[in-house]
């Protein structure tokens, strides 16, 4: 890790100040922390510099952040310590909190243009193969935007696989989240997301959800929450099988990793089960890992699999897919 140490030729010009636990001193501008990495603009270096948080002792801003503690305390104001592992929060309305400087899990300048909140990727994948001339293209989006109490994020896949005297066979989902901080580590969420799967005769599958959960978790390294709630699902099928319109609960795990070094996963389950329709259980679970590459690049290996216990007729119960490939982040 490159750790700069500070003169008071660049002091005048900097608004926010780190001391590391090696004694080392960086005056800086504080550009937001999120996942364990804080940013950093200095005067001497020509782009941001990412720094672990667990390796600062002492930080003492001028900038006014949105703030966020690991119990979900949300505030907004300045941070300075009172010694290696304490600081104060100062509101902006004066009042003094005192925490844990591990406790703090999230910072952003409290006022951000509309580019600052959005975020982007892309990546794309392709297989060839000889035999049977086999062709596969794969691409994997996504698009969000977060404010200090709501965050939207939109997010579409799709895989396309050609091969000699076999059926095409396409897969693609898309899906649109918002969701709305609450206190004390809850939040709300409403989903919709669509699914289309020539392997389980489905033309179109849309889920509506409207829910509410809650972090088990919530650290500068990683989290884990847990969501619960209902979801309108209708259904449309290629095959002989009857549409379906009906009502479904659910119940959601997501786990993320965030912080092991340039590698991140991130992995979550969702179980519906039939309420209007008695017996009937579907599951879907996604894995995903990335690995960061310079120049925001990053390879991406995924795994998808979708379970249904009364699937369309002649379709499976189950469908997997697992997708890999090169991106690029924004």
């Amino acid at each position: 890790m490159m750790l700069i140490i500070s003169t008071g030729l660049y002091a005048s010009a900097s608004t926010d100040t780190l001391i590391f636990k090696n004694g080392n001193i960086m005056d800086g501008e504080i550009k937001s922390m999120d996942r364990g990495v804080v940013v950093v603009s200095t005067d001497y270096s020509d782009s941001d510099l990412k720094i672990k948080w667990e390796e600062i002792q002492e930080i003492s801003t001028q900038t006014d952040f949105f703030i966020t503690l690991s119990d979900g305390r949300k505030f907004y104001g300045r941070i300075t310590s009172r010694d290696a592992s304490t600081v104060n929060i100062i509101t902006l309305t004066g009042l003094v909190f005192e925490c844990d400087l591990n406790d703090v899990v999230y910072l952003k300048p409290y006022e951000k243009s509309f580019f600052d909140r959005l975020h982007a990727s892309i990546d794309v994948g392709l297989s060839l193969a000889k035999a049977q001339n086999l062709r596969q293209f794969t691409t994997r989006s996504t698009i969000g935007y977060r404010t200090r109490e709501w965050s939207l994020d939109a997010s579409f896949n799709s895989m396309n696989t050609t091969q000699n005297e076999v059926e095409p066979i396409n897969r693609s989902d898309g899906e649109i989240n918002y969701l709305y901080i609450l206190p004390r580590r809850w939040y709300s969420i409403a989903t919709v997301s669509l699914l289309s799967n020539t392997d389980q005769k489905l033309d179109l599958r849309m889920n509506a959800q409207l829910g509410l959960g809650r972090f088990i978790i919530r650290t500068n390294s990683s989290y884990w929450g847990i969501n619960l709630g209902a979801n309108r699902n209708v259904e449309r099928y290629s095959g002989e099988t009857a549409d379906r319109n009906t009502w479904e609960g659910y119940l959601g795990s997501e786990l993320n990793l965030f912080d092991i070094g340039d590698l991140n996963l991130l992995t979550n389950i969702t179980v519906y089960p039939g309420i209007t329709e008695k017996g009937r259980l579907r599951s879907d679970f996604n894995l995903n890992t990335k690995y960061d590459l310079p120049y925001d690049l990053y390879i991406r290996v995924s795994l998808s699999i979708n379970y249904d216990n009364r699937p369309a007729e002649g379709a499976s119960e189950t469908d997997y897919v697992v997708q890999t490939g090169l991106g690029w982040e924004w």
